[in-house]
């Protein structure tokens, strides 16, 4: 125990709780780059602070145990409902993104359980059917002349803040470092590899995050909308393998020898990579060499992989099954609460009426509902309405 220590503990007339004692560790060891959980701009409602957990370490909990968080293994994340157990899902994803981001973070000394936090909830309001079903309701909103639009990341943020019970209240009241970080986590934009953060971002500027345009305001959240990208890249083309789309041996030669020909070598390159070229920044970066080599590789996923002729066709499934409920719950929106006359018209019902926010429009409604659902669940929905 140093002498700062030994001075803090001996300072302390009360007993110290757990929390306090890793807060106090924190200050300690952790980068002056570093979000310290005891200078966290805190939850909307204030709450009494757990005697053993930080504030990030508290958010985690809520996330894993929120029922978004469990849908996540039955979610897209390229291939739609896969029947190869071996094929990735949003679930999967999530656990690398946090694990990569995670082992950057502690390298860098940056404070892990706020990436934790941030990575197990970075994709808790993507649609069923991945990107697809995000298409297809973004599309929907516009055709009804709905004034908001669709993208997942400020879903999720909608998912933490108003749609997710905890208590018997609505919403999981998350930390604004965790909830910024969630908004701002967009790894689509593949010629971005330098991420500085928005250290004056404002609660106001939070709730008006442009998706993709916005940085995060913590370099915990930079790390995490990077291994977004970095999680996927060559994971997808372990899955397009399987499904005889694309193998590691069709890059191009400059390619795997700049990142590496599997999964693990690109992931091994990119992360090293990472934190040689962040270490003693306040930013978050690839070297100009290695992001050049990331954004080819993800242009070539894009082509071959997203959007191949075999995963296009699955597409036009989705979009008829999520057309389909669509246009059957706002039918059904217009006669509640009459005609709640089967299990799934039930469901909705309870749904719709038990909404926070009482005065939203049903198209808001229907797309909140709509894109809580699973892969499986959205099918056999669609199966029981429409069958003959």
């Amino acid at each position: 125990m140093s002498e700062k220590q030994k001075s803090f503990f001996d300072n302390e007339k009360r007993a110290i709780t757990p929390r306090e004692i890793k807060e106090h560790n924190e200050e300690q060891t952790l980068s002056s780059f570093a979000q310290l959980s005891a200078q966290s701009r805190g939850r909307v409602k204030q709450e009494e602070e757990c005697k053993v957990r930080t504030l990030f370490e508290r958010d985690t909990g809520r996330i894993l145990y929120s029922l978004p968080f469990r849908r996540l293994r039955h979610k897209t994340q390229v291939f739609f409902s896969p029947q190869n157990d071996h094929v990735c899902t949003r679930m999967e994803h999530v656990l690398y993104v946090s694990y990569l981001a995670e082992v950057i973070g502690s390298a860098l000394n940056l404070n892990t359980h706020l990436i934790r936090a941030i990575a197990m909830g970075h994709d808790l309001g993507h649609a069923p059917f991945g990107h697809s079903g995000e298409t297809v309701l973004n599309e929907l909103i516009g055709q009804h002349g709905a004034e908001f639009s669709f993208q997942h990341e400020l879903h999720s943020l909608r998912v933490v803040d108003l749609l997710t019970d905890n208590n018997g209240k609505h919403g999981l009241n998350l930390s604004f470092e965790v909830r910024d970080g969630i908004a701002s986590h967009c790894g689509e934009m593949y010629s971005e590899y330098l991420l500085r953060p928005d250290r004056n971002k404002t609660e106001i500027d939070l709730l008006n995050t442009k998706a993709g345009q916005t940085m995060p305001a913590t370099l915990e959240a930079c790390v995490v909308r990077l291994c977004d990208r970095i999680s996927y890249v060559g994971r997808d083309i372990e899955d397009a393998a399987r499904s005889n789309l694309m193998s590691f041996a069709e890059l191009p030669a400059n390619l795997r020898v700049t990142l590496g020909d599997n999964n693990s070598a690109i992931v091994n390159t990119l992360v090293q990579d990472v934190i040689s070229s962040s270490w003693g920044q306040d930013a978050i970066c690839l070297s100009p060499e290695i992001g050049a080599a990331l954004k080819e590789l993800t242009e070539i996923n894009a082509t071959r992989i997203y959007n191949a002729t075999k995963v296009r066709r699955f597409e036009r499934e989705a979009r008829n099954i999520i057309e389909g409920l669509f246009e059957h719950f706002l039918k059904l929106s217009r006669t509640m609460p009459q005609d709640r006359y089967d299990e799934n018209s039930q469901k909705f019902f309870e749904f719709y009426s038990q909404h926070p926010e009482f005065t939203a429009s049903p198209v808001r409604k229907i797309v909140d509902y709509i894109a809580g659902m699973t892969d499986s669940y959205a099918r056999r929905v669609f199966s029981a309405i429409y069958q003959v």
